[in-house]
């Protein structure tokens, strides 16, 4: 779906460009995750893949053929939600969605179902600028999957957003892909791409760092230990075992036969402490 080879994209008058040979490829039907910092390079990547930025250097494929070839048909097979969202504050969420759909030639969702999954439908005809933030990056959401998509681009898409509606978005962003599409998000929300992402790309200062599936990136960078908490006269009591010779490990049986046994778990790392392992700065 994309196929990124020696990537450059700098500026008019930067003396850095912002991203420098880049190179990566997002498969058919996968949720890929461009992770990091304010000022990476995440917002111009995407860019560059939906065609707002042209002049860049390097092979850029999108959906089989190069940016620069495609016209205003790519924007039938792509949607984008931008991080921030730009509405027709004069306008209902209906009337939003109704415009947007009108501009597309092919088949488009129900806008009624659509304000449905992104629980607005009871403010579907409010003018949009009495709508919060959270309600706006909603309704961008529902935008940005109006035309059924193959190909969806979303920049921090539950930024804003309280837990349940995080949690309704990110539902949403599977079920997407779930139908066949590919997802690509930029975030510095290292537990959002943990729990959606198949692969993810860590980028630093225009460059990729890494790039791999969460799960194998914290086996790979995790401690392998195992933690038992159990509690003695009320007091809580936490012991670490390595994971080799387990079965053999007599201290270990002894605590996991404890009848006061609360917790047991492997010793797991999260994506943010690995980027900052791999990377040497921390997600700002």
């Amino acid at each position: 779906m994309i196929e990124v080879n020696g990537l450059d994209f700098a500026y008019p008058g930067a003396k850095e460009p912002a991203v420098s040979n880049l190179e990566f490829r997002v498969e058919d039907g996968e949720i890929f995750g461009f992770l990091g910092p304010n000022g990476a390079g995440k917002s111009t990547t995407q860019k560059v893949l939906i065609g707002l930025l042209r002049d860049y250097r390097g092979k850029v494929s999108v959906l089989e053929r190069e940016v620069r070839d495609w016209g205003s048909d790519l924007y039938e097979q792509v949607g984008v939600g931008f991080e921030l969202p730009v509405h027709f504050g004069r306008l209902t969420a209906r009337e939003n969605l109704n415009y947007f759909a009108s501009l597309y030639k092919g088949e488009t969702e129900d806008v009624g179902h659509l304000l449905e999954r992104v629980d607005l439908l009871d403010q579907a005809d409010v003018r949009v600028e009495r709508f919060s933030k959270g309600m706006r990056v909603r309704l961008s959401f529902a935008r940005a999957i109006l035309c059924r998509p193959r190909l969806l681009f979303l920049d921090e898409p539950t930024t804003g957003l309280d837990p349940l509606s995080a949690r309704r978005i990110k539902d949403l962003i599977l079920e997407h892909r779930d139908r066949g599409a590919t997802v690509f998000i930029t975030t510095h929300d290292m537990s959002t791409a943990d729990e959606i992402c198949d692969r993810v790309a860590f980028l630093l200062d225009g460059h990729i760092a890494l790039i791999d599936a969460p799960r194998e990136l914290k086996v790979r960078h995790g401690e392998r230990r195992l933690r038992v908490e159990y509690r003695v006269n009320g007091t809580l009591e936490v012991r670490d075992f390595p994971l080799e010779g387990l079965a053999e490990n007599d201290a270990f049986l002894r605590a996991v036969g404890q009848p006061t046994l609360e917790t047991v778990h492997t010793q797991e790392t999260s994506l943010e402490n690995i980027f900052i392992r791999v990377t040497g700065r921390e997600l700002t």
